[in-house]
């Protein structure tokens, strides 16, 4: 999953994610903080919204069943690994991937799973902890090869 891709999805659904609040082209204008007028464009399909509109979106509006079924229930973790491209930024408390995660590989008090809506990577400690998350299977891999590698010393 690229960027432009969210880009064009979520633009594509915004009409949807809009009434499944019961937000009207007004209220939702507000609270992403563009105009009503680039709302209407964007539902009409005219234009894409941009990144950062995306982004709130998502975020605000991440409970909604239409963004929760386009990124498999994790809306937050797939953007935060699109926009800082993979790296280690920060450990956070995952539900464990119990419903939306399959499992690749467990070694060392480490999981290595894979999103099966996104098709992300991510590596968690055994306390649900995220420890790393990329779309690039190689690096997960590796950087789980890495950590892994590690706690056998």
């Amino acid at each position: 999953m690229t960027r432009e891709e969210i880009i064009i999805k979520i633009s594509e659904k915004m009409r949807l994610i809009r009434t499944e609040a019961g937000y009207t082209q007004d209220k939702m204008a507000e609270v992403i903080g563009i105009s009503k007028k680039t709302l209407v464009q964007i539902e009409k399909g005219r234009v894409y919204a941009g990144w950062s509109t995306v982004v709130a979106v998502c975020a605000l509006f991440r409970e909604t069943e239409t963004v929760r079924h386009f990124f498999g229930d994790e809306p937050l973790e797939v953007l935060e690994t699109i926009a800082h491209d993979g790296m280690d930024y920060r450990k956070e408390k995952t539900m464990g991937g119990k419903v939306w995660w399959r499992e690749i590989e467990g070694r060392n008090r480490y999981i290595l799973q894979q999103n099966i809506i996104s098709q992300h990577f991510r590596i968690i400690d055994e306390d649900h902890f995220r420890i790393f998350s990329s779309f690039n299977e190689g690096e997960a891999k590796e950087r789980f090869f890495e950590i892994t590698k590690d706690m056998e010393r």
